[in-house]
């Protein structure tokens, strides 16, 4: 069998070389190990992607050639243990003795030597290799790709660094506290009871952060759906929608579920809640987060660019979280780096646009949409909007904030603001 590090590198390598997003890949490799070694895989996979062009420069200084495409999963092995020598959690020796019995493990018994002496060699040099790394300019020294860092200046000149140092950060750990099964005060009892740490939104009650993350199944009940594990900035959508009692509404592109969930339980004498996804396999994880919550909607594989699954009945509110780039949540997903390319963001606005027309269609006039991205980048989001408001005369710009206007919409979150993801929200109503 193999050890956590060689699993780790085929991780990588799938991700990298396959385009295997790492959730996924996470799923098929670690199903059956126990959740010690899930989580400690996770943080050598999250951990080395996150860092990923740095340790590779080094290994570059460290060797006199370069290793063939065929040893790819090899140079990520070499970079994991890397990760694991520029953390204090394992001894040196013990780190290195492990990551060459991994490169042993996959089939590569004549490169443990290579990979022996270039980690001996960067635990010697590390803090000379890591400085020269930080010159070496900023794709490598921002460990992100030079067309992300590009829409990122140009979007955000003077706080774009920002955005990258929080996008290399371990996500925060925010739990909603689900008012269908108990209230906050006696959950914050729960917390502890268990001595574990957490922090309550001076806003919304139901808001918390814990102050390290922990197993699910150590927080109290929640296997009976005591609470959902959300980001604050995803929790602003069912807020921000503001249900009311009897209304029918739209949850579009709804897995995992965790804003139908909030719809639901935020105002429970809802009408009918509608979640509608293209994937059959996500709404899955849809269904058993809503029965794990004690809660119930109308689940419906569709396509919300297309109209053949609607009943043709009108919907009060729609919350529209459309398929986006997802970079504003790169700290919780390092493998977006990666995967994306500069030419997916016209595609992905295309689409998006695509969808709000349809969406506008199954919206009753006095109703009411919420358009979410957890995208930091202005052509999914405000310029978006600004260009759907040109295009539809019966829409009408609902400020969240009163310093809106119809050429600058909406709510841009940005990546570590209050310990938030990288979330946008626009709200529209239908005259």
């Amino acid at each position: 069998m193999l050890n956590n590090r060689a699993i780790a590198a085929t991780l990588i390598c799938q991700v990298l070389d396959k385009g295997v997003s790492l959730s996924d890949g996470m799923v098929k490799q670690t199903h059956a190990l126990a959740p010690g070694d899930k989580g400690q895989i996770q943080d050598f996979v999250y951990s080395t992607l996150r860092q990923l062009p740095t340790f590779s420069f080094c290994l570059n200084q460290l060797t006199e050639q370069k290793l063939s495409k065929e040893l790819n999963i090899t140079r990520y092995l070499i970079c994991l243990g890397m990760y694991q020598l520029t953390t204090d959690r394992v001894a040196a020796h013990a780190a290195i003795a492990e990551t060459v019995e991994a490169c042993r493990q996959l089939g590569f018994e004549k490169l443990t030597g290579l990979v022996n002496g270039v980690l001996r060699n960067f635990e010697r040099q590390k803090e000379s290799l890591l400085e020269k790394a930080k010159a070496a300019g900023l794709q490598v020294s921002s460990n992100h790709p030079q067309w992300l860092l590009s829409m990122l200046k140009k979007a955000y000149p003077k706080g774009f660094k920002k955005i990258v140092k929080a996008n290399l950060q371990h996500p925060p750990f925010w739990l909603r506290v689900n008012t269908k099964v108990n209230d906050a005060s006696s959950f914050c009892q729960a917390l502890d009871a268990l001595e574990i740490p957490y922090q309550q939104d001076k806003k919304y009650e139901n808001t918390l952060l814990l102050e390290q993350a922990v197993a699910v199944s150590k927080l109290p009940d929640f296997s009976i759906g005591s609470c959902a594990v959300q980001d604050k900035a995803a929790q602003q959508a069912a807020l921000l929608l503001d249900a009311q009692p009897g209304e029918r509404i739209l949850d579009a592109c709804a897995a995992p579920g965790g804003k139908t969930a909030h719809i639901l339980s935020h105002t429970p004498d809802v009408k009918e809640v509608v979640a509608l996804d293209v994937s059959d396999e996500r709404l899955k994880r849809v269904t058993e987060n809503l029965t794990r919550l004690q809660l119930n909607a109308t689940v419906v594989t569709g396509d919300a660019a297309e109209s053949t699954w609607w009943d043709g009945a009108l919907f009060d509110r729609i919350l529209l979280d459309a398929p986006c780039s997802a970079t504003g949540v790169i700290r919780r997903h390092p493998d977006i780096m990666y995967l994306r390319r500069e030419t997916d963001i016209a595609t992905l606005a295309a689409l998006q646009n695509k969808i709000l027309q349809q969406m506008w269609a199954m919206l009753k006039p006095g109703g009411t949409l919420v358009y979410a991205t957890c995208s930091v980048l202005p052509a999914e989001n405000k310029e978006q909007i600004t260009a759907f408001l040109q295009q539809q005369p019966d829409a009408k710009l609902i400020p969240i904030f009163n310093t809106e206007t119809d050429q600058d919409p909406g709510w841009q979150i940005l990546p570590g603001v209050q310990n938030m993801d990288g979330f946008y929200y626009a709200k529209l109503q239908k005259q």
